[in-house]
């Protein structure tokens, strides 16, 4: 996952704070618990706003109790107890797309960085196999979403917006396999797909220079963009779009912290992205 879906902690109460580190926290040990000790480092922001919004969907957290740290048992934590599956998927989704995550880098890496990728690769097949075994769906939309990623990133002819094509049309299709009807399951669809395009763009923009100096393939850079206002008007309309959508979602649990998700996480880290782009811009120019 790309890390970008990011509360903004400054906006958010005490206690709505400690509820979001409850769940980064008991993600993180269903993730030992799933997959093993090691697993436990690909716990992403991603997976935890996952997680939260399968919670809030389903109600299903049923409160919270007191722990410690795995990684540092001297650190007291909160853990928050949920009575469904969200967090196994939410780990499932973590362990499966870090395995996809190897592959792709495997194909588009250098020979030291390709051969440490392959020695790690079967710790992560293991554990791909366990998880694409308990949740099927999961597996068949991200290694869907990676196959027409490649094909998209291979023609040359690509626009931004195939570009962005598979990982918000795999976004929207994980999000759907939660709605209860099928008017939910369309507002999902909608709200998973808009918040896909974003994190691929937001990526795309983030990585932009080193992707010039790199060669790397960037959706941008194909289509010849490099105008900051466009780009952010891009991104602007796909967050105006998913929160259209997420207001027509019955949300009463995590309410305040999905609030923030959207409302000041996500706007936030897009001004970072872009604020630090036209910083390397205005140095260029020097």
């Amino acid at each position: 996952m790309f890390g970008y879906l990011q509360i903004f902690k400054d906006e958010l109460k005490i206690k709505e704070y400690e509820a979001y580190k409850s769940v980064y926290c008991g993600l993180c040990r269903q993730l030992g618990k799933d997959y093993g000790f090691m697993t436990r480092l690909i716990l992403s922001y991603d997976c935890t706003f996952y997680t939260i919004l399968l919670m809030s969907l389903k109600r299903s957290c049923t409160g919270f109790s007191d722990g410690r740290c795995k990684f540092n048992p001297l650190k007291k934590c909160k853990f928050a107890a949920c009575k469904d599956d969200a967090y196994s998927k939410a780990s499932a989704l973590s362990v499966i797309s870090a395995y996809y995550k190897v592959i792709d880098d495997i194909d588009d890496s250098g020979f030291f960085k390709r051969t440490a990728l392959k020695i790690i690769k079967p710790f992560f097949s293991r554990r791909q196999r366990k998880a694409a075994k308990c949740f099927p769906d999961i597996e068949n939309i991200v290694r869907e979403m990676m196959k027409n990623q490649k094909a998209a990133e291979n023609n040359e002819y690509v626009t931004v917006d195939k570009a962005a094509e598979p990982t918000a049309g795999m976004l929207s299709g994980l999000a759907a396999l939660e709605g209860g009807s099928d008017s939910q399951r369309r507002v999902l669809s909608e709200f998973g797909y808009q918040i896909g395009r974003w994190v691929y763009l937001i990526d795309a923009a983030d990585d932009y220079e080193k992707d010039i100096k790199s060669g790397n393939f960037n959706p941008f850079i194909m289509s010849g963009i490099n105008d900051q206002d466009y780009i952010g008007s891009v991104l602007s309309q796909s967050l105006a779009r998913a929160y259209d959508a997420y207001n027509l979602l019955d949300i009463i649990d995590f309410k305040a912290i999905l609030d923030n998700f959207m409302l000041y996480g996500l706007p936030n880290k897009q001004n970072a992205v872009l604020n630090k782009r036209q910083e390397v811009k205005n140095e260029q120019s020097v």
